[in-house]
């Protein structure tokens, strides 16, 4: 229980950071026509960086068929 309370104290802030960014980055991959599961994962490996990509790609023209 020791554990718990430990992770919760010290790292909350920063895992709730991080979920966010990730989900962020999932919704600014869908409006660019993008996989939002696939940038949600890649945004849990890395982070900022991931938005930064995703900022610089060009939005994905959607198909006619």
């Amino acid at each position: 229980m020791e554990q718990f309370a430990l992770i919760a104290s010290d790292r909350g802030g920063w895992l709730a950071g991080w979920g966010t960014l990730m989900l962020i980055n999932a919704g600014l991959a869908q409006g660019k026509n993008r996989s939002g599961l696939l940038w949600f994962l890649l945004s849990a490996l890395l982070g900022p960086i991931a938005t930064l990509i995703l900022v610089v790609l060009p939005k994905v023209r959607a198909k006619m068929f």
